[in-house]
């Protein structure tokens, strides 16, 4: 045990040192399927074609089955995009399969649209089954009704201005919205958005038009992108990149509540990371990357992890996304993000603000058992209640919860991991561990002894699946489609085996139940 405890720690060190190449995510099939129909050739990306047919479920769509709300975007993108690539070995079939795959989905737009609704939903959607009206002919599917008066308040907006800032959150779907290049302006990444899908659609058009500037540096974007999924395969990007400042404030905080943040063997790598977050902290705020705009959620986290490393920032950054007595992720957001105002109470408290209003808003949007689970972020209920837990145990010595207790130990399955799908993962596991570490501080013994028999479970069924320097595969986090920060999601992981190893090791100690 204590060579696996020495392995996580080496294995943290690195991820924490490669934290400087903009950041590591998953491939996605919606942007892979995008700018590979907005490319418009085939030969030459052969090898990514075949990974997005690789991808199509045994039912004919993409994206996971357990959470049917983000199948929609990948599933009409990659039959859009593997309509004309007929000629491919197993094109034609996915074509088919996934035409009566949306032939027989219900419509969860129909009537409203859901508080997770996936990123641009409202944009997005509309477009894409506009395209396969054209392209399709009698194709019938479902149209999205409630989605209709979101897009076209939206595209008034937008035709009211010439030309939106660099990194305006807009700009993350221009794909769905954008049609003349002089509404945008790649970054200096050279992204349009942050997104591969807008960049590889703006870069098409102005290449149509042929207004040639700063088309180079979309095509080392997406290059770069690319790179970051993993995959080895050119053509093959993911939902969103860089995240240069989401990746690194997460994984501290994450560290933070596995208790790892302090630790002599990572305070190396940690004190560089909050050197750059507090370089780059200003009055404005930090979004997920350094050129796209500021947000309540990175501003309050990177407060967190700042104020953690024994700074004194300012609050005055996280003030200007609060309205009335909620934090807004970005000003003009569709709804408010639990998962955000959790941060900033966490943020509000560690700095010994007042935060009464946050503090009351988070406690209201539990569900009956007592946990969070309408989060717009994150589709697994586990990651907005291990981040609510702490928050709301903040400088409280003698909080307790009793309703969270029972209702993550009753969530724990057979095989000892947690999971809000059909089954387990270890990052949901890991969240699970985080919740119930900060509330084992308070329990009575017999209630430690309780909790300490089920992170012995959890951490049998960790061990069983724990390999060193593995990539995460299980897409949880909300974007266009769901998608896997990959380093991000492998912090969480190894913390959380961290944390359940240590805990066995101090019971045995102690000679009966207890926590770290």
């Amino acid at each position: 045990m204590n060579a696996l405890s020495e392995q996580i720690l080496s294995e943290l060190r690195h991820l924490l040192s490669e934290m400087s190449d903009g950041g590591s995510v998953g491939p996605s099939v919606y942007d892979t399927a995008r700018a590979l129909q907005f490319d418009g050739k085939v030969t030459g990306r052969h090898e990514a074609y075949a990974w997005l047919i690789a991808q199509q479920q045994a039912d004919g769509g993409w994206g996971s089955a357990d959470f049917p709300l983000f199948r929609h975007a990948p599933t009409w993108a990659a039959l859009l995009a593997l309509q004309r690539a007929d000629p491919l070995p197993g094109a034609a079939d996915a074509v088919q399969a996934a035409t009566r795959f949306i032939e027989r989905q219900p419509d969860p737009y129909a009537h409203a649209v859901p508080e997770d609704a996936p990123i641009g939903a409202e944009l997005i959607l509309p477009q894409l089954c506009d395209e396969a009206a054209s392209l399709l002919g009698g194709l019938s599917f479902s149209r999205h009704p409630a989605l209709l008066p979101l897009r076209q308040a939206r595209l008034v907006k937008l035709g009211a201005v010439a030309t939106l800032p660099s990194g305006h959150p807009l700009l993350h779907s221009w794909e769905a919205w954008g049609t003349s290049p002089a509404t945008a302006c790649p970054d200096d990444d050279g992204s349009i958005g942050i997104s591969p899908a807008a960049t590889a659609a703006w870069r098409a058009h102005t290449v149509t038009q042929r207004r040639t500037p700063h088309v180079g540096r979309t095509g080392g974007y997406l290059q770069a992108a690319s790179r970051a999924t993993r995959t080895g395969i050119e053509g093959v990007v993911p939902n969103v990149w860089p995240i240069n400042v989401f990746e690194p404030c997460w994984s501290l905080y994450t560290l933070h509540l596995g208790g790892l943040f302090a630790h002599p063997a990572l305070a190396e790598a940690v004190q560089v990371i909050i050197a750059q977050l507090g370089a780059r902290l200003g009055v404005r705020g930090l979004g997920p990357a350094l050129h796209f705009a500021a947000d309540a959620d990175d501003t309050a986290v990177a407060l967190c992890v700042l104020r953690l490393a024994g700074r004194d920032p300012a609050a005055d950054a996280l003030r200007q996304f609060e309205t009335g007595e909620l934090f807004v992720t970005f000003p003009g957001e569709r709804n408010a993000s639990v998962s955000t105002n959790i941060h900033a109470l966490h943020a509000l408290r560690m700095l010994g603000k007042p935060a009464a209003g946050t503090s009351a808003y988070v406690e209201a949007n539990r569900n009956p058992h007592g946990l969070w689970d309408n989060e717009k972020w994150h589709v697994s209920w586990l990651y907005p209640t291990a981040h609510a837990v702490a928050a709301l145990a903040q400088g409280k010595p003698q909080w307790r919860d009793e309703r969270a207790l029972a209702a993550l130990l009753q969530a724990q399955r057979d095989d000892g991991g947690w999971g809000a799908g059909r089954t387990s993962t270890f990052e949901e596991t890991a969240y699970a561990l985080f919740a119930l570490h900060v509330i084992d501080g308070t329990e009575e013994p017999a209630g430690r002894r309780r909790i300490a028999q089920e992170v012995a479970r959890a951490l049998k069924w960790m061990l069983a699946r724990h390999a060193a320097h593995a990539l995460p595969q299980t897409p949880l986090w909300i974007g266009k489609e769901l998608y896997c920060p990959t380093r991000v999601v492998r912090v969480a992981e190894l913390a959380g085996l961290w944390l359940a190893l240590r805990w066995g090791r101090r019971v045995s100690a102690e000679g009966a139940g207890g926590g770290p």
